[in-house]
């Protein structure tokens, strides 16, 4: 006997918390569609992201270390996973809704930029008006990432939020919003830690003191304890909640990675730098002056948005690789040298 989606959104009702977001009860799209005769709304947005062209991409994009020499290092696409993974723990043991957390935590970085922060930071010098990646997430789903039936992803608007939300000083409608814009730091930090541990760039005795001795010496443990304090915290508040002393220890930690690790040279050399800022900033430029060259998807959206706006949108949706591999081709151009 199948499961409709009118019984999965019965089922809601019985198993979620009465604060949690309720699929029927959302606030809708932004264009009316028929709805899925088996799926929720938040779980068919969760498919949609899933199945995404900028989802796939994000494999391919920086999260700390800019051309990591090992297989193991963060990019982009296992951060989202890890911070949907936290989120999904979080939501589930508060009896909120996970299939709208899961949504709102796979889309929250569609729209960041090749080259991670660095790449992020060098756009919002050149495009009027800067550049934030939640800002670029959110008309990823609403413009630029279209098939031959809708455009954009037509979300529901519990998810826009979410994604616009993430990062900042809004807060998010949800609850669910709520637990994916801390399960992003959480995240992050630790695998942060992570990641600059396994580089050698610091060691375990490297780390405040403090933090380790409320939180964990290990990257499980740290994570656990966040989670556990956030479920613990937020049960019964009506909101999203961290105790202060883990929020603080948090917090410490991620001073540190400010002072110790994003800003290290052996993360994001003079060199690195340099080349991210010359690359993002030529591609820009280029396609400003040149849309003719802009895929024929961003191409059409011309009359409507310009060239500045469609220039910025294509070079924050380029990967790592492409972005290299574009640029060398425009400035050998440039240049009068072909590549082979």
């Amino acid at each position: 006997m199948t499961l409709t989606r009118e019984q999965s959104e019965g089922r809601e009702y019985d198993i979620l918390a009465p604060e949690a977001a309720k699929a029927a009860e959302s606030k809708g799209r932004r264009r009316e569609e028929e709805p899925c005769q088996y799926r929720t709304a938040f779980q068919r947005d969760r498919d949609r992201i899933i199945h995404s062209k900028a989802f796939r991409r994000l494999m391919h994009k920086t999260q700390v270390f800019i051309a990591p020499e090992g297989d193991h290092f963060r990019t982009r696409l296992t951060h989202t996973l890890e911070v949907s993974q936290i989120a999904r723990s979080i939501a589930r043991s508060l009896r909120l809704n996970e299939d709208l957390t899961e949504a709102i935590a796979l889309g929250h970085d569609l729209g960041h930029t090749p080259f991670g922060h660095s790449g992020e930071a060098a756009l919002a010098k050149v495009y009027p008006g800067g550049f934030r990646h939640n800002a670029q997430s959110l008309r990823v789903v609403d413009v630029l990432d279209s098939n031959e039936r809708r455009r954009g992803m037509n979300l529901t608007e519990e998810v826009r939020d979410g994604i616009l939300h993430h990062t900042g000083p809004g807060v998010p409608m949800t609850l669910e919003g709520r637990i994916v814009k801390t399960a992003d730091r959480i995240a992050y930090i630790n695998h942060d830690i992570d990641d600059a541990l396994r580089s050698g760039l610091i060691s375990p005795s490297d780390l405040p003191e403090g933090p380790v001795l409320r939180l964990g010496a290990t990257t499980r443990d740290r994570i656990d304890c966040l989670i556990r304090d956030m479920v613990e915290s937020s049960d019964g508040a009506g909101d999203i909640l961290q105790s202060p002393s883990a929020k603080a220890a948090m917090d410490e930690l991620r001073n540190y990675l400010f002072e110790n690790v994003y800003f290290s040279p052996r993360v994001k050399s003079a060199e690195d730098q340099a080349m991210v800022l010359r690359a993002v900033t030529g591609l820009y430029e280029y396609y400003k002056a040149h849309p003719e060259g802009l895929p024929a998807e961003y191409a059409k959206l011309l009359p409507e948005f310009g060239a500045a706006e469609m220039a910025k949108d294509h070079v924050a949706s380029m990967t790592d690789r492409f972005a290299r591999e574009d640029y060398a081709r425009i400035a050998g151009a440039a240049a009068g040298t072909t590549r082979p």
